[in-house]
């Protein structure tokens, strides 16, 4: 048991390191061998990319399986976090980053691709980092899971509303299929596994040996996840790193704006650390691939809109890694009244 505690504190102190080599690594790939990212990038089944999808049912498995229906249960009598982030999502990040994109960004293609990004909350990938940031994981799952069906209803809408256009096409088949792969799949799978595994092995082994073995292959989707996901974009980024910075702005600041929001009022609200860090996470990062496909089919594939598109998650993944520790720094001031009943 020693080791196994050593283990994951070597790798929480050098999980950093770990980012920034494969960051690096997949802007090399895609700057010295970009026939390599193209070739990736053209691995799609209904618009979803297949390596990516992989990579992120692995990061998703790992966080649910630990999850017992009596947890799920007890989050679903808590309505208000997620309310809360359903306003985050839906009511207070499309103004904002609209308003943030108008300021900052005259073209009127890179800003269409930047207000897509803000309509699209995240469904996979923040799992990974509320399991990191010690998140209440169960009601990170009901809340993600909602966000994702609104989806369906209201991201053409609302993005036609900021656009100002119509006919906004919804990829209905890459939404089916994130909530399929990201959310369905790895539940069903995990609830069967979970109940398979602690009847045949034991809670205990289930607990200290199974869950981290899963959990450092999810460690290794991360890390895969990220070279991938650079190498599509490496020349682009490392050609001209100018134009990054400038698509960078606005997204910078929609991150910085609902962190301070939502963690702020999860304070306010006297809500315990794990609540408020799951509402932050949830509330502050985006779908990305739902973005990048709808401004793909509106504008093209080589527009100022997709290129937009793709700089959000590149900028997304330091800034959740960042919120993660700022998170952990400073649980202990959560609950706000320290003799608060959770």
């Amino acid at each position: 048991m020693a080791k196994k505690t050593v283990a994951l504190g070597i790798f929480e102190k050098y999980l950093t390191l770990w980012i920034a080599i494969c960051i690096v690594t997949g802007l090399l790939l895609g700057r010295f061998l970009p026939d390599f990212g193209r070739y990736l990038d053209s691995l799609k089944y209904a618009q979803l990319s297949i390596p990516i999808g992989i990579c992120l049912f692995f990061m998703m498995y790992p966080t649910v399986v630990g999850i017992a229906f009596t947890d799920i249960k007890k989050a679903v009598r808590k309505p208000k976090p997620m309310l809360f982030t359903i306003i985050a999502n839906w009511v207070i990040t499309p103004p904002l980053m609209t308003l943030y994109a108008n300021l900052f960004i005259t073209d009127p293609f890179q800003r269409a691709g930047i207000i897509l990004l803000g309509m699209s909350p995240c469904t996979a990938m923040v799992m990974w980092w509320i399991m990191l940031a010690k998140g209440d994981l169960a009601q990170g799952l009901i809340n993600t899971a909602i966000n994702a069906l609104l989806m369906l209803a209201l991201y053409a809408p609302q993005s036609a509303f900021y656009l100002g256009v119509s006919g906004i096409p919804v990829p209905w088949d890459l939404i089916a299929m994130s909530v399929i792969i990201f959310i369905a799949l790895p539940v069903s799978l995990g609830a069967v596994s979970r109940k398979l595994l602690i009847g045949r092995k034991g809670k205990e082994w289930f607990g200290h040996t199974y869950l981290g073995i899963v959990r450092k292959i999810s460690i290794i989707a991360l890390l895969l996840t990220l070279i991938v996901m650079f190498s599509f974009q490496g020349e682009i980024i490392l050609n001209d790193p100018l134009l990054v910075a400038y698509l960078a702005v606005p997204n910078l600041l929609i991150y910085a704006t609902m962190i301070t929001i939502t963690y702020g009022i999860s304070w306010l609200l006297n809500w315990d650390y794990a609540t408020s860090i799951d509402t932050t996470l949830i509330g502050s990062s985006s779908h990305f691939e739902v973005a990048i496909a709808v401004a793909t089919t509106l504008y093209g594939l080589n527009s100022g809109a997709a290129l937009a598109t793709v700089i959000g998650p590149l900028m997304e993944v330091p800034l959740m890694l960042f919120l993660v520790r700022f998170g952990l720094r400073t649980r202990q001031y959560f609950p706000r009244n320290k003799n608060f009943v959770t």
